[in-house]
């Protein structure tokens, strides 16, 4: 039997994007950004080491795979943090999170990205963030 899906309040998604998920969000944000252009320059040395080296020193190849290693690890960290909670992480560039819940009978995401200031808005599983309405 699949676990149950945590439902949230506006009141509980609020509680916890102030007692410490909105710094988590913010994080992830920052991480991933650190993240692309370490991800474009590893496979740049991967391609070079593959076909002739590419005059890389091995200190500089290895203090990079490190850094990307150190970035993806935390970053795996806070995703799984921030997904512990039931909450859905939809983008990690925006820090667009989703939290279940149900508003007028039927199932519906507590929409918030970082950047605002409280959860204000809300859809429907369908719709998605394209169908964002403000909550009632």
């Amino acid at each position: 039997m699949p676990d149950e899906q945590r439902l949230f309040t506006v009141e509980e998604a609020q509680e916890l994007l102030d007692g410490g998920v909105r710094e988590a969000a913010e994080r992830i944000v920052a991480l991933r950004a650190d993240w692309r252009p370490l991800q474009r320059r590893w496979r740049r040395v991967v391609l070079a080491v593959g076909s002739n080296g590419g005059a890389l020193s091995i200190a500089d190849t290895e203090r990079l795979r490190v850094q990307v290693e150190e970035v993806t690890e935390s970053l795996n960290l806070l995703i799984t943090e921030v997904g512990a909670l039931g909450i859905q992480i939809k983008d990690l560039d925006s820090g667009l999170l989703d939290f279940p819940a149900e508003i007028d009978g039927g199932p519906a995401l507590l929409c918030w990205r970082v950047g605002e200031d409280r959860i204000g808005f809300w859809h429907s599983p369908e719709d998605g963030f394209a169908g964002r309405r403000p909550l009632p």
